[in-house]
């Protein structure tokens, strides 16, 4: 018997969602991680994982075990790096997902200062705009920009990111300036994002209001819209890193500034276990250190760097 490994193994099917995916982490059989639960449950006398074909549902049991394996994994791994010492270089393979804009505009600079800082660490990235399984798919940090809904995940806050509404001057000598949001209705506009709608935030009167927007081309991409704006399709809505070289040099012009909603939030987030690794903890606290900067985002965020669940 090995409490600890037990614990280790409970864990990881908790934040996978299942026996494959945990198995698949920690690079063992789906079976004998199936079998070590089942002997974890005997020895506890209790049901931790109610089990399906198709989903594993954790009892009220299974939940607090959880909590406190989490807790008491991070506690010895925290004792591990004590020994270490606290100087001791991070090292290891770092798993990071990051929106595809934000990484070609931003990372593509700042990972090599990284690795460079950090020698024993190495990096791999996956770029998407898609919303990643963090846990299904073995990442330790994914950067997302906006809305954060992973209750069970830990997230840092690193920078603010503007978002404004800009069409080409071509665009508005033909079509005319809106002055108010409910003038979009007469524009044609670049949504972002799939789906029958796409809404548009703005503030109004000092309070949120939401409005449907359409237009002739909808990607997911902000790159792309960022080119039919430039190339006189309609009016985009997007971060000011995407935009801010053609707001420079006026190849696109601001609309509606003054009902802009607040800036977005750049947030790095991972799994508890990961809560005292210390590549993913080097790697949030050098962009921080470097975004705040290096992003053009007029403001620093305004929490401090203390973790936050979700």
């Amino acid at each position: 018997m090995n409490a600890f490994e037990d614990m280790r193994l409970f864990a990881q099917v908790m934040e996978s969602g299942s026996f494959t995916a945990a198995a698949e982490q920690l690079g063992l059989s789906k079976q004998y991680v199936s079998r070590r639960l089942m002997q974890l449950e005997s020895r506890l006398g209790v049901r931790l994982l109610n089990r399906s074909t198709r989903r594993l549902d954790v009892t009220p049991l299974g939940q607090s075990y959880y909590e406190s394996a989490v807790r008491l994994l991070n506690e010895v791994q925290a004792v591990e790096q004590g020994i270490v010492g606290e100087n001791a270089q991070p090292r290891g393979t770092l798993r990071v997902s990051a929106p595809l804009s934000f990484a070609v505009a931003h990372l593509g600079t700042l990972l090599p200062e990284f690795l460079k800082r950090y020698p024993q660490v190495a990096v791999e990235v996956d770029l998407s705009d898609r919303p990643v399984d963090l846990l299904g798919e073995g990442y330790d940090v994914v950067l997302r920009i906006g809305v954060l809904l992973d209750s069970s995940l830990i997230a840092r806050r690193i920078a603010c990111i503007p978002r404004l509404y800009c069409a080409s001057p071509q665009y508005l000598a033909a079509r005319g300036t809106p002055r108010l949001p409910a003038d979009l209705a007469a524009h044609d506009c670049l949504p972002y994002g799939h789906g029958r709608q796409v809404q548009w935030q703005f503030q109004v009167g000092g309070k949120p209001q939401a409005m449907a927007v359409t237009g002739r081309i909808r990607a997911n991409n902000g790159e792309l819209l960022k080119d039919a704006a430039l190339a006189d399709l309609g009016i985009a809505y997007l971060p000011r890193f995407i935009v801010g070289d053609a707001l420079a040099d006026g190849r696109l012009v601001s609309v509606l500034d003054s009902f802009a909603p607040p800036a977005l939030q750049l947030s790095a987030v991972y799994p508890q276990h990961r809560q005292s690794s210390r590549p993913v903890q080097a790697f949030i606290d050098f962009l921080r250190e470097r975004l705040v900067h290096d992003l053009a985002l007029q403001q620093a965020p305004t929490l401090d760097a203390a973790q936050e669940p979700l």
